[in-house]
């Protein structure tokens, strides 16, 4: 990367950094604090439902207006819904209150999360974009380790200060931004082309309309994989409480562990896999050990079998988020904003469906969340082998070279 380059993805990386931290420090405190105010598990899906129902019906919105109006005032946009959601969770022990804040934040990740990854897009090349975005969803990993250490040490104090805090740091990622972060030129390298048809088109008819994309099968996986991560994460603590009787503490130092095994990948194995091996392999072979960690954690007997059987499903989890968006943003040539949206969307559909769904499986029988995410991996698998063979191969090769010739065509 040149050195221009390599300071606007790092001023990105750091604000990204920044707001995820916010996140990390918030997530293992939730299950207390909802328990302090005599709520539980239905309070706690809907918490997680809320944000992530809001970020499914904006994100199209949110991608289709960082092709519009830029990359850089969609991601001060979006951070500062996200503070002032988090400010608002902080002020309030009102449900209502509570889920409007969540939703406020949803709307606010929504336009965010594209905005990130179409900026990425926008300032690497077709060699560099593996690295860049392994770079990027790194620091997000990195945020995951450093947030519920922060919250660890804030343990002893009010249960409500870890709100605050996220708030305030936040808000430093919004002025951070606004000083520091540079818009990128996505009409010079061919992002900001968006259909006329878009503005007519309500959020189901962009996902109706997306079964006919080149890269609607990247985006079923994207759905599969977040609801088989959300819906073992939202499960995971219940576990080790009722079955090994964790601490917060404990399930916050797990949390850590993984975010460490995500960065460490994230950083040093997606590049290298997807120059050897090429993105559907990769896709192919860590939803293989994704399927495996899941059918590990049925028979998972010790604190410590558990432990390990989850660090194997989020490694392979950290491989395929940014392997999925590499190959979508090859596939999307003009319109990487509004498939980044779209990625986004699928995502927040499992993100809703996957709690839920786990946590009625969960009350009937601990075993039933991981069958389920069993079978459905197994059958992601089976399309993504047969596309792959009839048609993806081509499609992928094609975009690859396409990009690469309007890149080259774009320094001359």
């Amino acid at each position: 990367m040149s050195t221009d380059q390599r300071k606007k993805i790092a001023i990105l990386m750091i604000t990204v950094f920044i707001i995820i931290t916010s996140f990390g420090i918030t997530g293992p405190v939730i299950p207390a604090y909802l328990e302090s105010i005599n709520q539980g598990g239905m309070a706690s899906g809907l918490i997680i439902a809320s944000f992530a129902g809001a970020h499914l019906l904006f994100s199209p919105l949110g991608g289709k207006w960082t092709d519009q109006f830029g990359r850089r005032k969609m991601i001060i946009a979006g951070l500062a819904l996200l503070c002032v959601g988090t400010f608002l969770f902080y002020s309030t022990d009102t449900l209502w209150v509570l889920y409007a804040s969540r939703v406020i934040g949803g709307i606010g990740d929504a336009f965010l999360i594209p905005a990130v990854f179409a900026y990425t897009a926008d300032i690497t090349t077709q060699e560099q974009r593996a690295k860049g975005t392994g770079m990027v969803t790194a620091s997000m990993s990195l945020g995951l380790v450093v947030g519920p250490a922060l919250s660890i040490m804030m343990s002893g104090m009010d249960i409500k200060l870890p709100f605050l805090v996220s708030a305030w740091i936040t808000l430093a990622a919004i002025v951070f931004a606004f000083f520091f972060l540079k818009e990128t030129d996505p009409a010079h390298l061919g992002q900001a082309n968006v259909r006329d048809l878009e503005d007519e088109e309500s959020m189901s008819q962009k996902i109706a309309r997306s079964t006919k994309m080149p890269y609607f099968i990247p985006l079923i996986i994207t759905f599969v994989m977040s609801f088989g991560l959300v819906a073992y994460e939202s499960i995971f603590g219940l576990v080790l409480n009722d079955e090994f009787s964790a601490s917060v503490t404990d399930i916050a130092l797990m949390c850590m562990a993984i975010q460490t095994v995500s960065v460490l990948t994230q950083l040093f194995a997606v590049d290298r896999l997807i120059r050897r091996f090429g993105e559907v392999p990769v896709l192919i072979a860590f939803l293989c050990v994704a399927m495996a960690g899941f059918l590990l954690a049925i028979v998972a007997e010790t604190y410590v079998m558990f432990f390990a059987v989850t660090l194997i499903i989020f490694f392979a989890m950290s491989i395929l988020r940014p392997v999925l968006n590499i190959l979508i943003s090859k596939m999307a040539k003009g319109e990487v904003g509004f498939a980044m949206g779209l990625s986004t969307s699928y995502m927040s559909i499992g993100n809703v469906v996957g709690p839920v769904s786990a946590g009625l499986l969960y009350d009937m029988n601990m075993v039933y969340p991981f069958i389920l995410g069993l079978s459905m991996l197994l059958v992601t698998i089976s399309i993504t082998i047969a596309w792959y063979r009839s048609s993806g191969r081509k499609t992928i090769t094609t975009a690859t070279e396409e990009t690469i010739a309007f890149e080259a065509e774009s320094r001359i």
